[in-house]
C-alpha cells in the first residue's frame, strides 16, 4: 500500500494550513527529506519534506485548499521492505505520519467540508479569532470559500444579520458581485488567486483594522547628528562586513523609550481583558519580498550593540527575500518598525501588527530647509509615523514616546558607546 504523508502538527497552536504550491507531481521519483509541498499557516510558510524515498503515487489536495492537521496530502509508492514507521524530518519543523488506510480522492480537503451538525468547520485561525471577537458561531455560518471554507467576509455577514444561503454561483465565482459594485469590464482582465503569504497578509491586515482602534501621530525628526555618526562609523562597519543604515539607529534608539513607556511594548488579550506588558524587547522589521510583506524579529535589541542590530537586520531581510526564514524568526515581536527607505514619500499611516499595539513608520532621510535659532538651514530630516491601538495607548502617551525617540536620534552620542561600533 502507498505510504501516506499527512499535514503534520507544526506546533504553535496551528490547526490547519493552506496548500500554496506543490513541488512534485504524480510519477516523480523523490528522495528522503526532499521538499514535497509548500504550506502556509497563520504563523509562517513551511515546506513539508518526504519521510520516504519512492515514487509519487497521487496528490490528494489541490493548491489553494485549506486543510486541517492530519489530512493526507500525498501518497508515495515505497520500495518493498522500506515502509517502517514514520519518523520526524530533520530539524523538527514538521512531522509526517504514515498510514495504510484509504486515501481521499484527489482534491479532497479531509474531514467534512460543509459546516453543519457533526461536520468539521473549515476556517483559518484568523477567521476563527474574528468569529470569537464578533460572537459568531462558526457552525451556523454559510461558507462561500473554496472547499466550503468559511471566510472572514462570511463571518462579518453572519454578525450583521441572518446568514444568506450562498448560491452555487456565489461560492464558485464572484464575478457577478464584482460587476455590481465595480461595473462591467471594459477591457482584458486577469484574476489572480489570493494564496499563500498574500492571503495571510490580507487576513492579518483586515483583522488588525477590525480589532484595533487605530490612531496615527506624525512628527518631524532631525537626523543630522545620526547622519554624521553614520558617516564616521560606516568605514569601520564595512571593515566588519556590516551594512550600517539609518534603520539600525532607529531600532537602537527605541530601547530607552520602550522602557519608559511600557504600554507601547505590549499586547491586548481581548478574551481575558488584560494588557500584557512585555519585559523583553523584540522588534519586528517589516520587510518587502516578492511574495509580500513579512515581519522577521530582531530579538533583544536592549542587549545588542548598534552594529549587531545592523547585522541582524541584514541577515533577516536577506533570509526573508530568499524565502528561507525559520518559523521562530517571525514570532515573539513586541513592537514593529517599517521603513519606506529610498522610496521616499511625505508620510504613511502604518497598520499595527496584531496583536502588538504600536508600529513606527520611518520615512526617507533627506536635506530639507528648517528653522534653527531663527535661521533657515539645511538639515537631514525625516518624518516618523507612530500608529497605535488607541484601546491601550492614549494619544498623549504615544506622542510623548515618539518625542522621546526623536530626542535620542537628535543626540546619538549621548547614548551610544564604543562597544556599539566594535
Amino acid at each position: 500500500m502507498p505510504f501516506e504523508v499527512r499535514l503534520p502538527d507544526i506546533g504553535e497552536g496551528v490547526a490547519e494550513g493552506e496548500i500554496v504550491r506543490w513541488l512534485v507531481k504524480a510519477g516523480d521519483a523523490v528522495k528522503e527529506d526532499q521538499p514535497l509541498v509548500e504550506v502556509m499557516t497563520d504563523k509562517a510558510s513551511v515546506e513539508i519534506p518526504s519521510p520516504r524515498a519512492g515514487t509519487i503515487a497521487a496528490l490528494h489536495v489541490e493548491e489553494g485548499a485549506v486543510v486541517p492537521v492530519g489530512t493526507t496530502l500525498v501518497s508515495i509508492e515505497v520500495a518493498a521492505g522500506r515502509m517502517g514507521s514514520s519518523t520526524s524530518p530533520a530539524g523538527g519543523a514538521a512531522q509526517a505520519g504514515g498510514s495504510q488506510g484509504m486515501a481521499p480522492s484527489s482534491g479532497a480537503t479531509s474531514a467534512a467540508a460543509a459546516a453543519g451538525p457533526g461536520a468539521t468547520v473549515q476556517a483559518t485561525p484568523a477567521v476563527r479569532q474574528l468569529a470569537r471577537e464578533l460572537d459568531v458561531a462558526l457552525e451556523r455560518v454559510s461558507a462561500t470559500g473554496p472547499g466550503a471554507r468559511i471566510t472572514a467576509e462570511d463571518v462579518r455577514r453572519a454578525a450583521s444579520g441572518p446568514p444568506a444561503s450562498p448560491t452555487p454561483a456565489t461560492a464558485r465565482d464572484r464575478s457577478s458581485a464584482g460587476a455590481a459594485t465595480t461595473g462591467v469590464a471594459v477591457g482584458p482582465e486577469e484574476r489572480l488567486p489570493l494564496r499563500g503569504l498574500r492571503r495571510l497578509i490580507a487576513e492579518n491586515m483586515r483583522r488588525s483594522l477590525d480589532t484595533a482602534a487605530h490612531f496615527t501621530f506624525v512628527a518631524e525628526c532631525d537626523m543630522s547628528a545620526v547622519a554624521e555618526h553614520l558617516r564616521v562609523t560606516r568605514p569601520r562597519a564595512q571593515e566588519l562586513g556590516v551594512p550600517l543604515t539609518y534603520l539600525a539607529y532607529v531600532v537602537k534608539a527605541l530601547v530607552e523609550p520602550l522602557r519608559r513607556f511600557p504600554l507601547l511594548n505590549a499586547s491586548l488579550d481581548d478574551e481575558a481583558h488584560e494588557v500584557v506588558l512585555k519585559r523583553y524587547y523584540h522588534v519586528g522589521i517589516a520587510t518587502a519580498t516578492s511574495e509580500g510583506l513579512t515581519v522577521p524579529v530582531v530579538r533583544d535589541i536592549d542587549r545588542r550593540p548598534l552594529l549587531g542590530i545592523a547585522a541582524e537586520i541584514r541577515r533577516l531581510s536577506e533570509a526573508a527575500r530568499a524565502g528561507a526564514l525559520k518559523l521562530d524568526a517571525l514570532q515573539g515581536g513586541t513592537f514593529t518598525v517599517t521603513s519606506t527607505g529610498a522610496r521616499g514619500g511625505l508620510l504613511a499611516t502604518p497598520i499595527v501588527h496584531h496583536p502588538q499595539v504600536a508600529i513606527l513608520g520611518v520615512h526617507e532621510v533627506k536635506k530639507r530647509p528648517v528653522v534653527v535659532d531663527d535661521q533657515i538651514v539645511a538639515r537631514e530630516m525625516t518624518n516618523l509615523s507612530l500608529s497605535l491601538d488607541h484601546r491601550v495607548v492614549d494619544g498623549a502617551v504615544g506622542a510623548d514616546f515618539l518625542y522621546a525617540v526623536i530626542a535620542r536620534l537628535a543626540d546619538p552620542a549621548a547614548w551610544l558607546t564604543p562597544g556599539d561600533v566594535e
